[in-house]
């Protein structure tokens, strides 16, 4: 990892070829289509965006999903790379005497993140539409379209420091912390992503059932400070074990940080409170580690 990236992230301006999967519904019947398909209120005004969950019939996540409305009958989607897919044909299978085509979209992602984040792209020099992306503690705005460019005077910057940062904020991704068998409530996505006011949409009962249980789930998305050498970064599935010896989790996304070294998100028990002290255990080593609320930078 660069750790000039790295503070560009944290301490001023830089941005981040993002591999995210975009496609668009167009057509008269868009809005009333979506309501009843995601979780989030979509009647938003023409250039905001908001997050929602794609569900299934029975609540299993299919997409965790940012939702752009470009004018009244046109809305871009977009999910982490890979996941596009599934989100068409998921929503092609309820597509039933809807007037509203759902079709993949060549777009690009440009995250630019740090405190200088919003300032910079305001400034002029961007290409692409601007969406805002605050992560907690640190500022953010993507660039979205066919050939997004950086904001001037900005650099950009490798993935791996992205991570860091993205772990840091706990900030969840498809594939690692979502996917199929993740209750939306155990990633902390809910308030982000899900109206209770708008009426129905299809998967709704699980999620509204466990809101109405206090949001109480088995576990929840931490993150975890590892005591790692450089040589002994810990995989991912890595098991996370309580003072008791006992298998309380496992790490989704790792990463080396130069503020606080071996950082990690990992799903834990909801018996263990944070901060708490534990164990990370993989094949061929281990490692002292603490468990922390999230952020694990304010």
């Amino acid at each position: 990892m660069s750790t000039p990236d790295y503070e560009r992230l944290r301490e001023e301006a830089g941005a981040v070829w993002l591999p995210r999967d975009f496609l668009v519904v167009d057509g008269p019947h868009a809005l009333s289509f979506l309501q009843g398909q995601l979780s989030q209120d979509v009647g938003l005004d023409n250039g905001l965006s908001t997050w929602a969950l794609l569900l299934q019939p029975q609540g299993k996540l299919v997409a965790f999903l940012r939702v752009l409305r470009q004018s009244a009958d046109r809305f871009v989607l977009e999910t982490d790379a890979g996941f596009g897919e599934s989100v068409v044909d998921r929503l092609d299978r309820f597509k039933l005497r809807v007037k509203a085509d759902v079709s993949p979209l060549d777009w690009k992602c440009l995250a630019v993140r740090g405190p200088r984040a919003h300032g910079a792209v305001a400034s002029g020099g961007a290409a692409g539409t601007v969406v805002v992306a605050d992560w907690p503690g640190l500022p953010g705005a993507d660039l979205v379209g066919e050939a997004p460019e950086p904001p001037d005077g900005v650099a950009l910057c490798d993935l791996d420091a992205y991570e860091a940062v993205r772990i840091e904020a706990g900030i969840p991704v498809m594939g690692r912390e979502v996917d199929e068998s993740t209750i939306p409530a155990e990633a902390g996505v809910v308030e982000l992503s899900v109206s209770f006011t708008k009426g129905c949409y299809t998967g709704q009962e699980l999620v509204a059932r466990i809101d109405s249980r206090g949001g109480k789930v088995p576990r929840k998305l931490r993150g975890v400070v590892v005591e790692a050498d450089a040589g002994d970064l810990p995989p991912i599935g890595a098991t996370i074990r309580n003072a008791d010896g006992k298998d309380v989790g496992r790490l989704t996304s790792v990463a080396r940080s130069p503020r606080l070294g071996t950082v990690a998100l990992a799903y834990v028990g909801r018996a263990v409170t944070p901060p708490a002290e534990v164990t990370v255990a993989w094949d061929g080593g281990s490692a002292p580690a603490r468990v922390e609320p999230l952020p694990l930078v304010p």
